[in-house]
């Protein structure tokens, strides 16, 4: 009788019927502000044209661009210092003469990372450190303080070296980190809140063991400056 058309169609009004409940209910959901904006969006003036209102008018979407430019001006500015440090570490690693072959340094996304191999710093089994080497520190005590950067002093030992007097290569390396952030507090004055060492002994080469200088670039201190904000964070050090 008749087909069954009817059921198609009764099938849509049903749906149709869901779905408008569904926007009710979410509007009924919205907050407020939302509904404000919506409403300002599809206004209609008086000659029946839609108001051309961008939604970024609305309070809630200037809220959350306003803090996504501020996050992104942190970013540059954090970058414009770190390009900075780099630029002046470099040019105290020239200006004494340090080899680019015996240092290292670059920027991360939270730091720079400074390396300096054990013909800088330190003589082979040894923690006292060289002339050369004092220079270098005193720079980086100078750039901790200028730009108010946390450091963390990473000590290494190379893969054919004898640690004594210490017990282990991990005794020796934990030495050189420590007397190299001595250095920079008894020295330079350096917050001890400032600074960590940890110790790596030879379980990081910075080169393999075939490489003609393996024992001099292992044999290394590495700087890692950065921004206090990631003291609790900061992974891989």
């Amino acid at each position: 009788m008749g087909g069954g058309s009817w059921k198609v169609a009764y099938a849509d009004f049903v749906t149709a019927m869901m779905a408008f409940f569904l926007l009710m209910w979410i509007l009924n959901m919205a907050p407020k502000e939302t509904l404000d904006g919506l409403a300002e969006i599809y206004a209609t003036d008086s000659k029946g044209k839609t108001s051309q209102v961008s939604p970024l008018s609305t309070p809630n979407a200037r809220m959350r661009v306003d803090k996504l430019d501020t996050r992104e001006l942190k970013k540059d500015e954090n970058d414009r210092s770190h390009i900075a440090i780099v630029q002046e570490i470099k040019a105290t690693l020239d200006a004494d003469h340090v080899p680019s072959g015996s240092s290292g340094v670059s920027s991360t996304s939270v730091g720079v990372l400074l390396h300096i191999t054990g013909d800088v710093l330190f003589a082979p089994g040894s923690v006292a450190i060289s002339e050369q080497g004092r220079k270098v520190l005193d720079e980086i005590i100078r750039v901790v303080k200028k730009y108010h950067v946390f450091i963390v002093v990473r000590g290494h030992a190379s893969q054919d070296e004898n640690p004594a007097p210490h017990p282990s290569k991990w005794e020796l390396s934990s030495a050189r980190a420590t007397a190299a952030a001595r250095y920079l507090m008894d020295r330079g004055g350096v917050d001890p809140k400032q600074v960590r060492t940890v110790a790596y002994a030879d379980s990081l080469p910075l080169v393999p063991a075939t490489d003609p200088n393996a024992s001099a670039k292992n044999r290394r201190v590495e700087f890692y400056l950065h921004r206090p904000e990631v003291m609790t964070s900061l992974g891989g050090f």
